[in-house]
């Protein structure tokens, strides 16, 4: 007898759903984060159309999401940083999906996710044992995961998976390249490219794929009282802005500061002119930019 249900699982390499989510929100025309509720609803519609299902029979079932995370007090030392990652933690759960953090590892100087692949896949095989998955979907982008979907596979689990790839111009004039992993790609049941269906002219309209990303919402911005500036940061004005980067004034030389840099504000909801609070750091290169960025009331 038919099951009742197609039980869907939903894995999250957090690391590379957050690039993804910052790439649509700074460099794309859409200038949107993605939405978990919203990708869920496409998640759950693409499922029925594949298996040729009534959507009222596909349902998730299970959703995880797994990252490398700052310890509190390191994210508290960094403005605003343990606030919005306790708001994406509320975000999460009012979606039903299950938060996995492991502290971030420090490695040549640089903080860096060490294990998560692992455990995903780890936690990704044995949810599908004891909960009979039909289909997992991932996303995630790592050839890695590819003793993962033959593990899954072998259990009769078709796995889907969500792709992204893209290409910008970063901050500091580099060609920035996103790429799936085309064993990745070709091991999977149901390959989607994401960038493909959301810029397609025959879908660009679905309401489905439009509600991948948020509402557009304006996120308003927190603040600093210019006697709480910390000691030692410098202030000025922002000069310009452009697509998730903007120079602050500061003769001689004006300075660069990138979008992930500010730490009580959205970029999409700066202006120029506004006061900002920073300190003074360098890129790889040895330049001089602007760190920890904080707007002042």
């Amino acid at each position: 007898m038919k099951d009742k249900l197609v039980r869907i699982g939903v894995f999250y390499d957090g690391n590379f759903f957050l690039h993804i989510s910052n790439y649509y929100n700074y460099e794309h025309p859409r200038q949107r984060r993605l939405s978990i509720a919203g990708l869920h609803e496409f998640i759950v519609r693409t499922v029925s159309e594949l298996e040729e299902e009534n959507p009222q029979r596909c349902r998730i079932i299970d959703a995880h999401y797994f990252r490398g995370r700052l310890s509190a007090h390191e994210a508290n030392q960094r403005g605003d940083m343990l606030y919005w990652d306790r708001l994406f933690d509320d975000i999460l759960m009012s979606a039903g999906v299950a938060t996995h953090y492991l502290p971030l590892k420090m490695v040549n100087g640089r903080r860096e996710e060490r294990g998560i692949d692992v455990w995903l896949a780890l936690e990704a095989y044995e949810l599908s044992i004891h909960k009979g998955f039909d289909v997992v979907v991932l996303i995630a982008s790592d050839g890695d995961y590819v003793s993962l979907v033959r593990k899954l596979h072998a259990l009769g689990v078709r796995v889907m998976l969500l792709s992204w790839d893209f290409e910008f111009l970063a901050d500091n004039g580099k060609q920035m390249v996103t790429r799936t992993s085309q064993d990745l790609m070709e091991e999977v049941t149901y390959p989607l490219t994401m960038h493909e269906l959301i810029d397609s002219g025959l879908r660009k309209n679905d309401p489905v794929i439009g509600n991948i990303f948020v509402a557009g919402e304006s996120r308003k911005k927190t603040v600093v009282n210019p006697e709480d500036v910390p000691d030692g940061a410098e202030t000025s004005v922002i000069l310009s802005l452009k697509n998730g980067f903007g120079f602050i004034r500061y003769p001689p030389n004006n300075l660069f500061f990138h979008h992930s840099s500010l730490v009580n504000a959205d970029f999409n909801d700066i202006e120029e002119g506004d006061t900002v609070a920073f300190n003074i750091g360098a890129n790889e290169e040895g330049e001089e930019i602007a760190i920890d960025v904080q707007i002042l009331s």
